[in-house]
């Protein structure tokens, strides 16, 4: 029954950072940022999904920040970032200004990194791919368990026949305005199902279940309508930057067809990683798999001679 927002032992608990700051967006939010690992080292950018946090990076925060220098934000309204104030902060164009401060406020004049995104968080770094301030600072990207359009329509979280029933239901209920309580075996079954393959470990599930329950309820709310209207079909084809694409096969929430149909578009996919039995929640499910992708980009596309530290960032 515990309301921990986040697992406080073992691999997936959040390891404190090295330092913590607050970029400020185009419309004056505030947004929590932790850096991990040593200053002068080649950056990473972890950019999180839908009622997720900086929590949900763990795993790869641990294994990357000995040797890169790893920056995890969380998304406005989520973690320690506050929440929108009126709709208009509820946008992928909101996002992508979060995305730009993050950036301006972490990397030195020039500095590029290689920015991961998980679900929000690839389309995130999608909103963002044709701006000046993404591309002086991005390498590559990675784009985890996301999709640019029909997320609802092409959800299979309700187990009927695709078709307007099935997506009017979808709707519903990830749209609702009820709020999620305490983690239960009831509540970790139903997080299970919705967002993880059928074969993740008891310990992933916990991990996830208490950060995704963490997420306030109206910020949760307001997030799934950005999500049912997405529509970052045109922004893709902008997204000129060297791109490799993870999914799960067994992923209700933004099923492999969305992983397939972003291989296809991006203009330079570095391939497309199926992780078979994987759900939603890869970066969580197969940690293993998402490191070592995120490594060999940092390795192929940062040159480490050429990062320069921002200082008094």
């Amino acid at each position: 029954m515990s309301r921990l927002t986040h697992v406080v032992s073992g691999p997936y608990a959040p390891p404190a950072a090295a330092r913590e700051l607050s970029a400020v967006s185009a419309d004056g939010a505030r947004i929590h940022v932790e850096v991990h690992g040593p200053e002068g080292a080649p950056a990473v950018v972890l950019a999180h999904g839908w009622t997720c946090s900086t929590a949900f990076w763990a795993a790869q925060i641990r294994a990357l920040s000995a040797d890169h220098r790893v920056i995890a934000y969380d998304q406005r309204g989520h973690g320690r970032s506050a929440a929108p104030v009126d709709e208009d902060g509820y946008s992928t164009r909101a996002l992508a200004d979060d995305l730009e401060a993050v950036l301006a406020a972490t990397l030195a004049p020039g500095e590029r990194a290689v920015v991961a995104g998980h679900s929000m968080g690839g389309m995130t770094i999608m909103a963002a791919g044709g701006r000046e301030g993404f591309r002086e600072h991005v390498a590559a990207v990675l784009l985890c368990s996301t999709g640019s359009s029909d997320l609802v329509a092409e959800s299979t979280v309700v187990p009927l026949r695709a078709g307007r029933l099935r997506t009017r239901i979808t709707r519903s209920v990830l749209g609702s305005r009820a709020p999620l309580g305490p983690v239960t075996p009831v509540a970790r079954k139903i997080l299970k199902y919705a967002t993880m393959g059928p074969g993740s470990a008891p310990e992933k599930v916990e991990a996830c279940a208490r950060i995704v329950h963490a997420c306030p309820r109206r910020v949760r709310y307001g997030w799934s309508h950005v999500l049912d209207l997405l529509q970052l079909d045109a922004e893709v084809a902008e997204l000129r930057v060297p791109a490799a694409v993870i999914a799960g096969t067994a992923d209700r929430l933004t099923p492999v067809v969305h992983a397939r149909r972003l291989a296809a578009a991006l203009p330079q996919c570095l391939g497309l990683t199926e992780l078979t039995g994987a759900g939603h929640m890869t970066p969580v499910e197969a940690p293993e798999a998402v490191t070592a992708r995120i490594r060999e980009l940092v390795g192929t596309y940062v040159q480490v001679e050429d990062v320069q530290v921002k200082e008094g960032a």
